[in-house]
């Protein structure tokens, strides 16, 4: 009981450093999620004597991956789905699916054959890092696009694509991972059963969520209490998340149908305004404190990171994921006439990868093979694409004149 009671505290401890970084970013007028990760590598580097047992405690990867895959990415998908208004995400939807169905599929193909041929990764293993590498994680670029005035579309464009992208990551990840090997001895019919299982992942996912967003939004009917309602919407994205889990198609995919459906329908029918603006201003403050901590995290957990000898792979793997992200925008917007030059390369910068990349690459079993350099090569561009892109980001907008 004593060593809980100590953990714990040594995590309020850290969720009280997390909230001073925000606060001293957001009066810098600087994104705080690279704030974060940027304290958190400074935390991780230095043994800082109050927090180790809980640094040792969080950035073991079963809690890690606890922590995020469970607890926050329903949170954090939910509250983006309520945030994001689905008619303008519906005006946009060409672009959108474009970006996260093709562009996706098309990154997970160039980066899982440019690895294994280029750095002479194993096909597996190849292909499970270029699933991790599908996923971007807009916070820290949305905030930017918010604070510097970026057109609604190009904002709506960014979320859409990463709601849905990180769907089909985490469904990729899974079988690469799990059968790609499997698949590839069967040849053609192995194709065939990867292309079956990732739509059984994908439309199964849709389903639940759809379902579950509709009944929810029934109940919600019946009642104006927004404290209720509140608790109704967070059923709603951890009942859709391990429901879907549970059947075996996409938690993530769940969580993203069932929150639109409950925001768009759900609010039409069953939401007064004083209901919607607290169920936002509710999501909001779960979402920063999520964030957060993730962010904090992410930088702590390069203690568990060994870099020596391996600056020539890292930067080569940079290369290709930033390369890969070019070549999938570009060819997936291509039917899209809504973007121009300018839009193009300030979405293909704003492509960050983040937490959900390093939660998936922890979740690895230690016996899987490759996993030390899985580990190695997404941490290091994760801290690349959220640091220096991240830092980036804001004089390209003005330079570009958006």
């Amino acid at each position: 009981m004593h060593e809980f009671n100590e953990t714990f505290m040594q995590i309020l401890l850290l969720l009280a450093i997390a909230i001073a970084v925000i606060g001293i970013a957001r009066k810098l007028n600087q994104p705080d999620t690279i704030a974060l990760v940027l304290v958190g590598l400074v935390l991780g580097i230095t043994s800082f004597p109050f927090i180790d047992r809980a640094e040792a405690f969080i950035t073991q990867s079963n809690v890690f991956q606890i922590i995020i895959i469970s607890l926050f990415l329903p949170i954090l998908l939910g509250d983006a789905t309520l945030k994001l208004p689905f008619h303008h995400l519906y005006a946009r939807r060409k672009t959108v699916v474009g970006m996260a169905l093709g562009g996706t599929l098309l990154s997970f193909l160039i980066i899982g054959f440019s690895t294994h041929y280029l750095i002479g990764l194993p096909i597996a293993v190849a292909f499970t890092f270029a699933a991790l590498m599908s996923a971007t994680d807009p916070i820290s670029v949305l905030s930017i696009f918010k604070s510097v005035g970026v057109s609604e579309k190009l904002s709506t464009i960014m979320e859409g694509e990463s709601l849905f992208n990180d769907g089909i990551a985490v469904v990729l990840f899974q079988i690469s991972s799990l059968y790609l090997l499997t698949y590839l001895e069967m040849g053609w019919a192995g194709l065939g059963s990867g292309i079956w299982m990732f739509l059984r992942f994908a439309i199964g996912g849709v389903l639940v969520g759809v379902i579950l967003g509709f009944i929810f939004s029934q109940v919600i009917r019946f009642y104006d209490d927004y404290p209720f309602e509140i608790a109704v919407s967070a059923l709603l994205f951890f009942g859709s998340f391990f429901i879907a889990e549970q059947l075996h198609v996409s938690g993530v995919i769940a969580v993203v149908a069932g929150g639109f459906v409950f925001g768009d329908y759900g609010g039409k029918i069953g939401m007064s305004e004083i209901t919607e603006r607290n169920i936002n201003s509710f999501w909001d403050v779960i979402g920063l404190i999520a964030n957060a901590l993730i962010f904090l995290i992410v930088g702590l957990e390069i203690r568990n990171i060994d870099f020596t000898g391996q600056w020539g792979v890292i930067l080569l793997a940079i290369v290709i994921v930033v390369g890969a992200r070019i070549i999938a925008l570009f060819l997936s917007t291509m039917p899209a006439k809504e973007l121009n030059r300018k839009e193009r390369i300030l979405l293909n910068w704003g492509g960050l990868k983040g937490s959900l990349s390093i939660a998936l690459a922890l979740s690895l079993p230690p016996a899987f093979e490759g996993r030390e350099t899985i580990l190695l090569l997404t941490f290091a561009v994760v801290l690349f694409s959220l640091i220096v892109q991240g830092l980036t980001i804001k004089p390209l907008i003005r330079k570009l004149g958006l």
